[in-house]
């Protein structure tokens, strides 16, 4: 008898014991990945059982919360949809979120730390508990000039204020419209996401800040001039080879500007002209003598190979390591080879040109509020980089307006306004379509907004547009949003 007792209590304890180690495994160490799994109903349901906050712009929701008749009890809408959804993202059921509704999830869904005692007093007073509303940086003109002036191309624009960091437009097409994808229906939900994902145009990616990085072509004579002028101590006049063709070193390839022949008249080519007429063998030229190292130095300055937070997260754009090699960092000189930015990239550039030398860091958010309106978040202006000195940027400025008045920028000219700007005919290989660019200021002596502007797929053009034909005047409209406000 005792023998039995003693096996049935064997049995007993390790039952047990195997019901504290599945209890402590699920509780400690699965827990995260059981509350995220897409399978769980109960997860999913809790999510909707409160109020999301909204994103707001100058006070009015482009997206929000509001009641549902069905298990959900609140349905996310998004107004105007197509036009914010680089910037709002989507949030669905079960296929994850974007943008501003998954960068800033914890305060939209409530569950922030700053938020705790707000959702405590919900549950004591037994009010609906409610997520805290984002206030954007948007300006709603400016955002619907820019949605409207890049029309059906493919590529992106972004407005930013250069003196703060302000986004004032954020645009990507082809875009989309997340309200599809807000809906409750999960069948529904899982084949417009997949439409979505498998779209050869891809839709889904924010052009804007990452994603198909582009050769930013001649835009990026803005880093190599700083370059030149700054690392390599290079006067605003210095003359280099004005050639009609340049073989590259250690190779057999040659280089041509963007006209065919030389870059003006004359022997030798400044600096300042090189800039202004975009010529791209005197800046393959100038790359090469000053080096690799002052080239890189100068393009980590700005940025390149460094991400931040927008708060959507913003893709590092590329220099990669040039390994010694001459040819590769002749090419690197004007935006070829293996260099690649984002439009955002593009813009900083122009606002440390713009700014005296500071690129503030790029923001989305004004201020995160709470439901009874008390501000939990208050952003400030804040330093991302300082590349160059505002000597420097003066002369770039200089420059920059100069190619605009009468040089390879001329479509961005606005009347009665100095405007600084910089064109980019980037090639992808041949037989490919060329990625256009424009990035600039207005008015050059006051800059009140910096833009960049990237059409992919050569504007439906192919190897024939440029960046002054298509870009440049995408950039002028959204320029003229701003000055004319």
């Amino acid at each position: 008898m005792n023998r039995e007792l003693k096996r049935v209590t064997i049995v007993i304890l390790a039952m047990f014991a195997t019901l504290f180690l599945s209890v402590t495994t699920i509780q400690f160490f699965s827990a995260d990945a059981l509350a995220n799994d897409s399978r769980n109903a109960r997860t999913i349901y809790a999510s909707y059982s409160k109020q999301r906050g909204p994103i707001l712009v100058q006070g009015q929701p482009i997206a929000q919360s509001v009641p549902s008749d069905d298990q959900y009890k609140y349905q996310r809408t998004y107004s105007n949809g197509p036009l914010y959804s680089a910037v709002t993202g989507y949030y669905t059921l079960d296929q994850g979120s974007s943008g501003i509704e998954s960068a800033l999830n914890d305060e939209l869904a409530g569950t922030s730390g700053s938020q705790f005692l707000s959702q405590l007093n919900s549950i004591v007073t037994g009010q609906n508990p409610q997520g805290a509303s984002v206030e954007l940086t948007i300006d709603p003109k400016i955002q619907q000039a820019a949605y409207d002036a890049l029309g059906s191309q493919q590529g992106a624009v972004i407005a930013v204020e250069p003196k703060t960091g302000r986004i004032l437009a954020m645009v990507s097409k082809p875009d989309y419209d997340p309200n599809a994808l807000a809906v409750h229906d999960t069948d529904q939900v899982i084949n417009t996401y997949n439409t979505l994902n498998t779209d050869p145009n891809q839709p889904l990616i924010n052009r804007t800040l990452g994603g198909n990085l582009d050769p930013p072509g001649s835009t990026f004579k803005i880093v190599t001039s700083s370059a030149a002028l700054q690392n390599a101590n290079l006067p605003a006049d210095h003359q280099l080879p004005n050639l009609s063709g340049y073989q590259l070193p250690n190779s057999t390839n040659v280089v041509s500007n963007a006209g065919g022949g030389t870059c003006g008249p004359g022997d030798t080519v400044s600096i300042e002209t090189a800039f202004v007429l975009s010529c791209n063998i005197p800046m393959a030229e100038l790359g090469v003598e000053m080096g690799q190292k002052d080239l890189t130095d100068m393009a980590n300055a700005y940025g390149y190979n460094s991400g931040f937070d927008s708060p959507i997260p913003v893709e590092a754009s590329q220099f990669p390591p040039l390994k010694n090699d001459p040819a590769q960092l002749a090419l690197s000189s004007f935006g070829q080879s293996n260099v690649r930015s984002s439009p955002m990239q593009i813009v900083e550039q122009s606002m440390a040109v713009a700014n005296g030398g500071v690129i503030m860091q790029p923001n989305l958010v004004d201020t995160i509020s709470a439901p009874d309106l008390t501000v939990l978040q208050q952003f400030q202006p804040k330093t991302l980089n300082t590349p160059i000195t505002s000597v420097t940027a003066s002369t770039l400025s200089s420059w920059m307006v100069e190619a605009v008045n009468s040089g390879a920028a001329t479509n961005a000219r606005i009347d009665g306004v100095s405007v600084a700007g910089k064109t980019g005919t980037a090639e992808n290989g041949t037989g490919d379509p060329y990625t256009l660019w424009f990035t600039g200021f207005a008015p050059a002596d006051n800059p009140q907004v910096a833009v960049a502007v990237v059409v992919q797929n050569g504007g439906g053009l192919g190897e024939s547009g440029t960046g002054n034909d298509v870009a440049a005047p995408i950039a002028k409209k959204v320029l003229e949003a701003v000055l004319n406000k």
